[in-house]
């Protein structure tokens, strides 16, 4: 699963990264982005280029009666994203691009859990595979999106056994390609062990209210 992660690259690192002509100005560094939160998300325009969007994570169908559904749909499986009611559509038609320097995941110890960071071993950005919708109800439009998750590799099997699905620079423009026919099932997998890193972390990140650049730290030196 993914619940907790991280964006705080300057605005002009993630533009290159992405290939995106400008970020929000509303971007700034955070370090522990929950669930329910507003999040930056890389998507396809009508004309095919990058667009960056804010969107609330916590995905709500088009066809939802009730907005606390999204409170559920954090997460969608790709193991069952084609066929799950909530996510087929936005898997078929509304996929984008998650910006994350890094993720918090938490193994159990006997009593407790222990929270580590997991980063790119190499570069400074993750894109998370997410899919987005658009739900037309009381109160005006709500955009929002889910990250998408798969089995974890070898590296994040001793913390947990999901992880987001992590998509390649080479595999961007095919993430978002979402034309009829288009198919990306072979994306929804762990990705490279050597791809990432870790190491525990301050338990102080379990309160979403703490956002401080200390809690990306080695337990060692927070």
């Amino acid at each position: 699963m993914c619940g907790r992660y991280a964006l705080h690259s300057r605005p002009e690192v993630i533009a290159l990264a992405f290939g995106l002509s400008e970020i929000p100005a509303s971007v700034v560094p955070r370090f522990n982005i929950a669930p329910a939160a507003d999040v930056l998300v890389v998507r396809a325009g009508p004309d095919g280029t990058r667009v960056p969007a804010t969107l609330r994570w916590g995905l709500l169908p088009h066809w939802a009666k009730d907005p606390k559904l999204a409170a559920k749909l954090n997460n969608a499986r790709g193991e069952t994203v084609a066929q799950k009611p909530s996510f087929r559509d936005a898997y078929r038609r509304r996929r984008c691009l998650v910006p994350a320097n890094g993720f918090y995941e938490w193994q159990r110890v006997d009593a407790r859990k222990q929270p580590y960071y997991v980063h790119p071993a190499r570069g400074e950005l993750f894109a998370f595979a997410g899919l987005w919708e658009r739900w037309e109800g009381g109160g005006g439009p709500l955009e929002t999106c889910a990250i998408v998750t798969t089995d974890a590799n070898a590296p994040m099997q001793v913390v947990h056994d999901r992880m987001p699905v992590i998509v390649g620079v080479q595999d961007y423009a095919r993430w978002l390609d979402c034309s009829p026919g288009a198919d990306v099932a072979d994306l929804l997998v762990p990705c490279p062990s050597d791809a990432i890193r870790m190491y525990p972390v301050s338990t102080a990140v379990n309160r979403a209210s703490n956002d401080l650049p200390e809690l990306i730290q080695p337990l060692e030196q927070a």
